[in-house]
């Protein structure tokens, strides 16, 4: 039994030893190989949070002038999404997990590609940009897909760019995109499934015409 029990214990340490030296080679793939000009001034500028917010005012705007100020309660359960994703993923999981960052690896930072002025100081794993964009595309789409119909889709594909470009940059391993994208998107689903079953989108504003 005790040598079971070993033999376990070196086979699931070989196993997730070969999943990180996978995960590293892929980073360097991302962050070194599959890169060009074009790119390397785009996804810094594509994963700043101020970027995007003509894409929040949009939101506001559709929200309120579709539905009017009884839209409060979507407000305020995304906003609650966004702070549970970021204090799990930020002041939890990071300091718990403490993976250090690529461009902060004593034996890889050398090799990493650094295309923003910093390199973050907080751990690697999850990424809280994965973790909070992720946790809020899912929340947009569950709440927002029979309004917006297959463009709801693209909520996805705004979180999965921003969520690479933290690799591309060299911030963020993929297994820190992948861990985050799920995590997120289970809060996401859990608390976006708790505002649609117990208050609900409210009705359409329906405006008379004269």
């Amino acid at each position: 039994m005790i040598l079971l029990n070993q033999f376990s214990t070196g086979s699931m340490h070989l196993f997730l030893s070969n999943i990180l030296d996978l995960d590293r080679e892929l980073f360097l793939k991302i962050n070194n190989s599959w890169t060009n000009s074009f790119l390397n001034q785009v996804f810094p500028w594509w994963r700043d949070a101020s970027t995007w917010t003509p894409l929040y005012l949009f939101l506001l705007l559709f929200i309120f002038l579709n539905f009017g100020w009884k839209a409060w309660p979507w407000l305020l359960a995304l906003i609650l999404t966004i702070t549970i994703s970021d204090q799990l993923s930020s002041n939890l999981l990071k300091n718990w997990v403490a993976r250090p960052r690529p461009c902060n690896d004593e034996f890889l930072r050398m090799q990493v590609n650094l295309l923003i002025n910093r390199c973050p100081v907080s751990g690697s794993f999850p990424s809280s940009h994965a973790v909070n964009h992720f946790a809020a595309a899912v929340f947009f789409y569950q709440t927002l897909k029979k309004y917006l119909g297959k463009w709801s889709l693209l909520f996805f594909l705004w979180a999965a760019t921003i969520s690479y470009g933290q690799v591309y940059v060299g911030v963020h391993y993929p297994l820190d995109i992948l861990g985050g994208a799920i995590i997120g998107s289970i809060l996401g689903y859990m608390t976006s499934s708790i505002f649609l079953r117990r208050i609900g989108m409210p009705p359409l504003l329906t405006f008379e015409r004269n």
